[in-house]
């Protein structure tokens, strides 16, 4: 640092753009890796599973359900709420139970927002396997219905008794702490944006899912699979630079929380705010644990095969890691007959997708909470499933 300093590659005014621009610090940082041969690829490979996996569900998702409380309001969680707290956490549970995160993320913020219960957000962290459902009910349909149906009821019942234990709003940031001024530029970055994705959603959503059940993209010819990586990879850096041109990120709340909302109110455009701020969590988590494997060598394959006894137990710890990535290797180990189906259960329960990103950032206190408490429905079920078996 000292020695760039001298060189005049680290300037006071360049010092002084970066701590005023922080999220500029992740497409920067994405851009040297793509530069970097030995990184190259596993880049590109992280750049499109987090546009494909999780991006693209996320919006979709999102579109739905704005669209669908504006003409359905008794979908929309405050309603659920004042009408029955138990109808609340079972919709919960439903929303984490179906596969992706986008469920899980929406409830997230409902419950920031003063509209959804503490137990709903236990109940909904608790039934969600994130994406790694999608590759299980591909594989593995019977198993992934299975999973999914106990996601379904032991997250109601979890959200049924911690709503008994603690009150709706337990450990709900105050409007103090959720107030926080994002100098949001001009909404012409935004816009720039929603042409892209119009033109893309459809597209990338035939992709998506034709990925998410395995489908086999060279039997169409032999450069698709590489074109659509490219082309993943091209959607993925996109939405992370319009996120960090969104706001400067001069403090650490603009960098982990949703940009405000812009004037006037658009559903399209909160969707487009909504889904950069998330995909941007994940392409940072991604290339975390991508290099991780690569660099340090994390070998979770020998872990479960050295520690049989101890699976359902790894499966809840690894689960406590944000994000998908992790999850579907767990599930990919579990395919592959390396580790027991107690132990994929453990870690369906115990894991919180792509959605504890938001909750980390806009809840940190009731995000860790929920998370531990997902932890003891995870190691109950985990090992009753072991020792059964």
């Amino acid at each position: 640092m000292i020695l760039l300093s001298q060189i005049g590659f680290i300037t006071p005014a360049s010092k002084r753009f970066v701590s005023q621009n922080k999220r500029l610090l992740l497409p920067l940082f994405l851009l040297v890796c793509l530069a970097v041969p030995s990184l190259r690829e596993i880049t590109i490979t992280a750049l499109s599973d987090a546009f494909f996996q999780v991006s693209v569900f996320v919006a979709a998702t999102l579109l739905i359900y704005y669209y669908a409380i504006e003409h359905i309001p008794q979908l929309e969680m405050s309603y659920l709420s004042a009408k029955s707290k138990s109808l609340e956490v079972l919709f919960a549970s439903v929303l984490g139970a179906l596969p992706g995160c986008g469920g899980a993320i929406i409830v997230v913020t409902q419950y920031t927002k003063g509209q959804a219960s503490f137990g709903a957000i236990v109940a909904v962290l608790t039934a969600t396997m994130g994406d790694a459902a999608f590759l299980l009910l591909a594989t593995r349909p019977t198993e992934g219905l299975t999973i999914m149906a106990i996601g379904l009821v032991v997250g109601t019942l979890c959200g049924l008794i911690v709503n008994v234990i603690h009150k709706p709003d337990f450990l709900r940031p105050n409007a103090q702490e959720q107030k926080h001024q994002v100098k949001v530029l001009p909404t012409k970055i935004i816009k720039i944006s929603k042409p892209v994705w119009m033109f893309a959603i459809i597209p990338s959503l035939i992709i998506a899912f034709l990925i998410a059940f395995n489908v086999d993209f060279n039997q169409f010819g032999q450069y698709t699979s590489t074109g659509i990586s490219l082309f993943g990879a091209a959607m993925a850096l996109f939405t992370v630079v319009i996120w960090a041109y969104s706001s400067k990120g001069e403090t650490y709340k603009e960098i982990t929380s949703e940009d405000d909302e812009c004037n006037p109110p658009s559903k399209l455009i909160k969707v487009l705010q909504d889904t950069h701020f998330v995909t941007a969590w994940v392409v940072a988590s991604f290339m975390l644990f991508e290099i991780l494997v690569s660099v340090v060598g994390l070998d979770l394959k020998t872990w479960f095969m050295h520690y049989a006894y101890l699976a359902p137990l790894i499966a809840v710890v690894i689960g406590f890691l944000p994000g998908c990535g992790p999850q579907i290797i767990v599930t990919t180990l579990y395919i592959q007959g390396i580790i027991p189906f107690s132990a994929l259960a453990a870690n369906a329960i115990s894991n919180d997708g792509d959605a504890l990103f938001p909750a980390i950032a806009m809840a940190p206190k009731a995000a860790v909470i929920a998370t531990l408490y997902t932890s003891i429905p995870a190691l109950v079920v985990g090992y009753g499933l072991y020792f059964l078996s």
